[in-house]
């Protein structure tokens, strides 16, 4: 039986009314002015900037030693980043070997890294797959773990914390905040204890093991000093839909971790044909319009905000640097 014409036109007007609304929807905000940059950002670079011969063997990446182990490759990422306001360094450190020690520098490299990043604040990027190279449940393995993260610090006293990253981090998870703790103690008082943070939890993604809840993160914040919230893999099809996500996120990660310092972690990659990340919709225009609409929420803006951290430093090229001169830097 056909539908009557009213029923169909008032479809018909439904859809319409939705799409006006989408298209009229401002769920970003573009500022040029620099007001949510205070100099501080952060990024995360490659592992061939510090790994030692047998990552380059392993990985079958002999032929790119020579453009890391260059000095004038290394002052000109030191200016690049520099110029662009970023102090915190996350270089590739993964994945954790089984035993829970952390791959092998070059420490002639690492030490000449750290020498031509005076003034930065460099954090080796360490961890993996949770139950492939993190076994947080086997106390030999924390311990391996930790101690590896030591002897980094009393061989190359010049790193000024240590960055975790471990994939998946289910909320609520017992093993890896034990973990957490254990380092915390262990800690020196000089070094910065940085997590790579998951987000609060969204309809948009229902996996727990990519979100933290309201009670999990505040845990984690309390052990950690600085926060880095990973805000993208959202598997979001559409721009604005985005855009009011980051906005979102942003207020509850500045909300949620009682002073602790936080950088915003924001797409700048490409991984195409995943069902969990569109470059078309994650990116970093979308991803600093909906961080710029979070923090104008804010008369002031919280004290624990730090800015931004891009990952990453491998997809970056001129046009991504110059979006983020043109609608995030500070003139």
């Amino acid at each position: 039986m056909p539908y009557p014409r009213h029923i169909i036109l008032a479809c018909i007007a439904l859809l319409l009314f939705f799409l006006l609304g989408y298209v009229l929807w401002s769920s970003g905000l573009d500022v040029k002015d620099g007001r949510h940059d205070i100099g501080c950002n952060g990024i995360w670079i490659q592992h061939g900037w510090l790994g030692d011969d047998s990552w380059f063997v392993q990985n079958q990446k002999e032929d790119k030693i020579s453009y890391f182990r260059n000095i004038a490759k290394i002052l000109e990422l030191a200016s690049q980043l520099h110029k662009h306001h970023i102090t915190d360094i996350f270089p590739h450190l993964c994945p954790t070997l089984k035993n829970g020690r952390i791959p092998s520098v070059d420490h002639r490299q690492t030490e000449l890294f750290l020498k031509k990043f005076e003034g930065f604040r460099v954090m080796p990027w360490v961890g993996g797959v949770l139950n492939k190279h993190v076994f947080p449940g086997d106390p030999k393995w924390r311990r391996n773990f930790r101690e590896s993260i030591l002897d980094l610090f009393r061989t190359h006293p010049g790193f000024r914390g240590i960055h975790i990253n471990i994939e998946p981090w289910p909320s609520g998870n017992r093993d890896l905040l034990v973990l957490l703790e254990e380092i915390r103690r262990v800690m020196p008082q000089n070094k910065i204890l940085s997590i790579a943070a998951f987000p609060p939890p969204t309809f948009w993604q229902p996996t727990k093991g990519t979100h933290w809840d309201e009670s999990y993160f505040r845990r984690i914040a309390e052990h950690a000093d600085q926060m880095v919230v990973m805000m993208y893999d959202t598997s979001i099809k559409y721009r604005k839909f985005y855009q009011r996500l980051m906005a979102s996120w942003t207020k509850e990660a500045l909300d949620w971790t009682q002073g602790t310092a936080v950088l915003l972690g924001v797409p700048s990659y490409s991984d195409e044909g995943v069902g969990y990340h569109n470059p078309d919709v994650e990116n970093l225009q979308n991803a600093l319009r909906g961080i710029h609409a979070g923090l104008s929420r804010y008369e002031n803006i919280p004290l624990n905000y730090q800015g931004i951290s891009l990952y990453c430093e491998w997809e970056m090229d001129e046009l991504k640097w110059q979006y983020l001169r043109e609608h995030f830097l500070k003139p």
